[in-house]
């Protein structure tokens, strides 16, 4: 048939897909593991897999709720209970049918003769239970800092969909300080999308209790003001962040360097990557990837930022602990 083309092939030959650093590849190394005791090797690999739980006497023993002697119904479960149960579903990423039935398998296969919570009670009694991973101990806190775009989505979204309306978006600025320990998300400042990285740097050490091991962020906290912010509340905190390019030595580099003035000297001496091993600075990597921020209805206020606008959500964080490496 006339003006009816049939499908098209496109025959890629030797072109490939687009790479970043395509020109400089030839720059970076590879990567070499050698692994020398296999055997150990083996046994790592199968540790990984390993999955073990105990239930101690005293979390047996307060597994129920205690009797209240207030008006309304009586809780069938503790704050403990519901806590392990959102627990292991923070950790396996269950739904809160799989939970309820991964609790119950446990209960069973340890024989104990306990209920499991239901998926109702656990969605009801989770909304005042918060979960996070816990520290460590009193260890410093690794802190990692970077910023994303939030974009605020109105009722009128559909039009846009729909009808390919323009309408005019609002957008914030989240500021997040990450622990490279737990993947933890400690500290968190929501702004306008104009406000610069480096000025909400006290705002987030201001939400850290404890002291602060080391700073790591990109090259847009290598200002005076974000040295100064971490020195006057950790005087031994290390800030790790890269000197721009045209980034010169202080005056007093030669008799009393600064922490930026020994930046600037390991990357003489190493290069640019080699400060980035030395340094521990690809370690900032986390703090992109351990981000789990979810757009929904609730206050943004106590963000410290209301809404642009009447009729439009709202926005919380959520922060979910991720399996990988830690740290040490």
């Amino acid at each position: 048939m006339e003006g009816i083309s049939g499908p098209r092939f496109l025959t890629l030959g030797r072109h490939r897909a687009f790479k970043a650093n395509q020109d400089r590849r030839h720059h970076i190394p590879k990567q070499r593991h050698r692994v020398t005791n296999w055997a150990a090797y083996d046994i790592a690999l199968r540790q990984r897999g390993s999955l073990t739980v105990w239930f101690t006497e005293v979390a047996i023993a307060g597994w129920k709720a205690e009797q209240r002697r207030t008006r309304g119904g009586q809780p069938r479960y503790s704050a403990l209970a519901i806590t392990t149960a959102l627990t292991l579903r923070a950790v396996f990423r269950l739904a809160l049918r799989q939970t309820e039935g991964l609790i119950a398998s446990l209960l069973g296969l340890l024989g104990l003769d306990l209920a499991a919570p239901d998926h109702s009670t656990i969605s009801r009694r989770g909304e005042t239970l918060p979960v996070s991973p816990p520290r460590p101990g009193n260890e410093p806190v690794h802190l990692l800092v970077d910023s994303t775009g939030l974009k605020l989505c109105g009722p009128g979204e559909w039009l846009v969909e729909k009808h390919a309306a323009k309408v005019r978006r609002s957008w914030r600025k989240l500021h997040i300080g990450v622990d490279a320990d737990t993947g933890e998300i400690i500290a968190a400042e929501l702004t306008s999308k104009d406000v610069d990285d480096g000025s909400q740097v006290g705002r987030l050490l201001e939400q850290i209790a404890g002291p602060v091991a080391s700073f790591t962020g990109d090259g847009a906290y290598d200002r005076n003001d974000v040295y100064r912010e971490v020195c006057q509340r950790h005087p031994d905190a290390a800030v790790i962040v890269p000197p721009r390019s045209s980034a010169v030595p202080s005056a007093t580099a030669e008799t009393t360097p600064t922490k930026r003035d020994r930046h600037l000297q390991l990357i003489a001496e190493r290069g640019r990557m080699g400060w980035q091993r030395a340094s521990g600075y690809n370690w900032r990597a986390l703090a992109e990837a351990d981000i789990g921020i979810a757009l929904v209805g609730a206050q943004c206020d106590s963000l410290g930022v209301a809404a642009a606008s009447a009729r439009q959500p709202r926005v919380e964080i959520i922060s979910l602990p991720k399996f990988r490496c830690c740290r040490r």
